[in-house]
């Protein structure tokens, strides 16, 4: 399984951007899908997940309100629409992928498959 995140670049506070994250080699069906990020000096952290059939989200308390996930099952795709976006939120954007269908986690060692990152750069 491989997962291949793009979108990322460069914008001003208060921008938007819409991250993908594209899967190859088996259906996204039975996975729960995730975002994470890694800014500067930081640990990797939680940012968003969905589970399998796109009804539930789950947000970290950063950005609920102004991130959005989805997935498209058909294409094998995860996305994360990035609002009202702040300098604090520039990092590099992982998205993985685990096989519980159904049970969201935030602890990213529980997630079986990555993508190698796209950056997020928040200008002020």
């Amino acid at each position: 399984v491989q997962l291949q995140a793009f979108g990322g670049g460069l914008v001003q506070t208060g921008g938007s951007l819409r991250l993908s994250c594209a899967v190859s080699g088996r259906s996204i069906r039975n996975y729960v899908m995730g975002w994470f990020r890694q800014g500067p000096g930081k640990e990797r952290e939680f940012v968003a997940a969905v589970t399998w059939d796109g009804g539930r989200a789950y947000y970290a308390d950063s950005v609920q309100g102004r991130f959005t996930v989805s997935r498209d099952n058909a294409k094998n795709t995860m996305y994360l629409q990035l609002n009202s976006l702040k300098p604090e939120d520039t990092a590099v954007y992982f998205c993985a992928a685990y096989g519980a269908m159904a049970v969201v986690t935030t602890n990213p060692s529980r997630y079986e498959y990555w993508g190698q990152g796209t950056q997020v750069t928040v200008s002020s």
